[in-house]
């Protein structure tokens, strides 16, 4: 399986979901840039926005991931929300879409969104790692 390296669990400001029991919304990104130099980029894009998770409304929280392949690098985030809208939600926003423009033609980008009957972080990961397994 792939060796994906997660940075610490960052919890958003509907945190408390985590606990309760209810379905969850769970979505997965991996971005490979055509060039391994832009991966800096997009790393430190990334850490900007994680910082804002904790006032991210619906946000239950977040792990950043990578990949430690220097030829082939791959990043990204796995997220857990309360619901759809409150995923389309972030990714409507300026700060992100402004990310999104900025790589568009510099990789590839995967995404994978399902719903989980509840908080589950060992079985939200391994589902993100058999995705991030799949060839592109």
């Amino acid at each position: 399986m792939t060796d994906i390296w997660f940075a610490r669990w960052k919890p958003g400001a509907a945190r408390a979901l985590a606990t309760s029991g209810d379905p969850v919304i769970v979505s997965v990104t991996e971005f490979t840039p055509h060039r391994p130099r832009t991966t800096f980029g997009v790393a430190t894009r990334g850490m900007a926005l994680r910082k804002t998770w904790p006032g991210l409304e619906g946000a239950i929280g977040m792990w950043l991931w990578l990949t430690p392949d220097l030829r082939r690098p791959r990043s990204g985030a796995i997220s857990v929300w309360r619901t759809e809208a409150d995923l389309h939600r972030f990714v409507a926003r300026a700060d992100h879409v402004r990310i999104m423009r900025a790589y568009r033609d510099r990789g590839a980008l995967r995404t994978k969104t399902w719903q989980q009957s509840h908080f589950n972080p060992p079985a939200i990961r391994e589902t993100a790692r058999t995705f991030l397994a799949e060839p592109a």
